[in-house]
């Protein structure tokens, strides 16, 4: 019986399941933002946690009392009762009746070795464990949806008992079976064909819970769903234990734009647009950085480099994308670098509001200028505006509102403590300044020297504030005589905008980043004044 609202049932696991991943502890409050964000997308069940296990999760099902859902139902997680205690008795069903929910999530057995070797009970008691258990939760007027745990495996291991165990599961009164490749070793076509069989021996609705361990979680939630299942379970991002779960960033657009299926509430386009935002707030709360190449949210899902598929793309969109990126809540990015054309180029004129033509000379230069900083170390794909400042500069366009004429950057460490000294010599329209600061380092220093050198004459610059600094090694066979280079993201309150450099001093490429990114600054100022053109 599945939910009427929906082709497909998502099943939310990321706050259970996806709670077990390595390194993740969700706090109470994280556990009803994500929630909420899941209601929103408009799934049809949130597995909230297991009531049983720990005092959190009975802390959630008592606070989610007060969210308010309009579209997602909490349901709670718990195994099957124990051999030789009553129903009523059992601790784990007392805790799923107190969790006071209307649909339950109860894992059961299904493979003989799980059974035998690890329960150490018959395959026998095995069965009667599950029917006993939901059993008595209906009779309590809950509904269950069983987990029928390592079923691939046990089905392989002996087809009869863990179809027999399903049909136990369903004379019980369970409302949706689950085929859970919990070990997540079935691939694609083994699992299509062990569908197509379990299909003639059961009557209710299934569906299917996937580990990532072969590579293949979504894949095989896709193909159980071709074959018939109507309930998919899985996580955010594809959180869970070892490899992961079945990543629903990837299920759900597939349902829903690939194959046309309705699997959340909230009207499609609201729904998936709302995709990439959760991704990155799941991501958020765990201090960890998105996947860029995480398909359909990945910030790099839809970048563009290669000259002929930026050409392509700004013809005709899909000649290299699967799907329009804004359905999922994404954009199109169009990177220029060394394997860049003149369309990339020209798109990047675009975003200044610069129309140029293929063929100008300004683009010519631009992009041989581009391919030869990167053939010396530079990576510019991502430094937006020191990919504008070249292309001002080859326009005629002054872009050196100041200039380092000078610098020096010195560390000195005494037993007492590091100190970090900067100097600065800088022009500007002939005037010249000197400012030294002192810094946590001789980067920071000499930052701090350089923005007392030009801030009173660009009062402006105090808007900004650096945002990320980072230092890759180009070429490390010359050891620490290797190039490196420097990426700065720099930031006002308005907009962000990143610069990098290349040297064998660190120093030197540092400076020069620096003196690119006030300018930018400055630059784009006076573009937004109609200073400029």
């Amino acid at each position: 019986m599945k939910d009427k609202e929906v082709d497909v049932e998502i099943l939310d696991t990321t706050l259970r399941d996806g709670a077990q991943t390595s390194g993740v502890s969700f706090s109470l409050q994280d556990k009803l933002s994500i929630a909420q964000k899941l209601d929103e997308l408009g799934v049809s069940f949130i597995e909230g946690g297991w009531p049983g296990s720990n005092p959190k999760d009975i802390e959630f099902f008592k606070a989610a009392k007060g969210l308010g859902l309009q579209n997602a139902e909490i349901v709670a997680f718990g195994s099957t009762k124990r051999k030789g205690i009553p129903s009523d008795k059992d601790a784990n069903l007392r805790s799923l009746l107190e969790a006071d929910v209307k649909t339950v999530v109860i894992f059961g057995k299904t493979w003989r070795l799980h059974a035998t070797q690890v329960l150490r009970i018959s395959p026998e008691d095995n069965l009667d464990l599950i029917y006993e258990t939901i059993k008595y939760l209906r009779a309590h007027g809950i509904e269950v949806i069983f987990d029928a745990e390592h079923f691939f495996d046990g089905y392989k291991d002996d087809r009869e008992y863990a179809i027999q165990v399903l049909k136990t599961a369903e004379e019980a009164g369970a409302r949706t079976l689950v085929l859970a490749d919990t070990n997540g070793g079935t691939l694609t076509h083994e699992l299509d064909k062990i569908i197509r069989d379990v299909k003639l021996h059961i009557t209710k609705p299934f569906g299917i819970h996937a580990h990532n361990d072969s590579g293949l979680a979504v894949a095989n939630s896709i193909m159980a769903v071709v074959d018939g299942a109507t309930h998919v379970q899985g996580t955010i991002n594809g959180l869970g234990e070892r490899c992961g779960n079945a990543d629903l960033i990837q299920v759900i657009p597939a349902l829903e734009i690939k194959m046309g299926l309705k699997a959340v509430k909230a009207p499609r386009e609201k729904a998936l647009r709302l995709l990439t935002p959760i991704s990155r707030y799941v991501y958020e709360l765990l201090n960890w950085s998105p996947d860029p190449y995480q398909p359909y949210v990945g910030s790099k899902a839809f970048a563009h480099k290669g000259g002929v598929h930026v050409d392509a793309v700004l013809k005709v969109p899909r000649a290299y994308e699967h799907i329009d990126p804004s359905l999922v809540g994404n954009k199109r990015t169009l990177l220029v670098s060394e394997l860049a054309g003149r369309a990339a180029v020209i798109n990047e004129a675009l975003k200044l509001g610069l129309k140029l033509e293929k063929q100008s000379e300004a683009v010519s230069k631009t992009l041989e200028e581009i391919k030869m900083l990167e053939a010396h170390g530079y990576s510019l794909e991502n430094a937006d505006a020191s990919i504008h400042m070249i292309l001002f500069r080859n326009l005629g366009v002054k872009t050196n509102y100041f200039e380092i004429l000078y610098w020096m950057a010195m560390a000195r460490k005494d037993q007492e403590a590091i100190e970090a000294e900067g100097q600065v010599i800088v022009r500007s329209d002939g005037e010249i300044s000197y400012a030294k600061a002192q810094g946590v380092g001789p980067v920071h220093a000499l930052d701090q020297a350089l923005r007392k050198a030009i801030l009173k004459k660009f009062p402006t610059l105090k808007e900004v504030e650096l945002l990320n600094y980072k230092v890759t090694v180009v070429d490390s066979g010359r050891g620490t005589a290797s190039i490196v280079r420097v990426f700065i993201e720099f930031g006002d309150g308005k907009r962000r905008w990143a610069t990098t450099s290349a040297s064998d001093n660190i120093l030197e490429a540092s400076a020069a980043a620096l003196q690119e990114g006030y300018n930018y600054k400055l630059l784009m100022d006076d573009l937004r004044n109609g200073k400029v053109f």
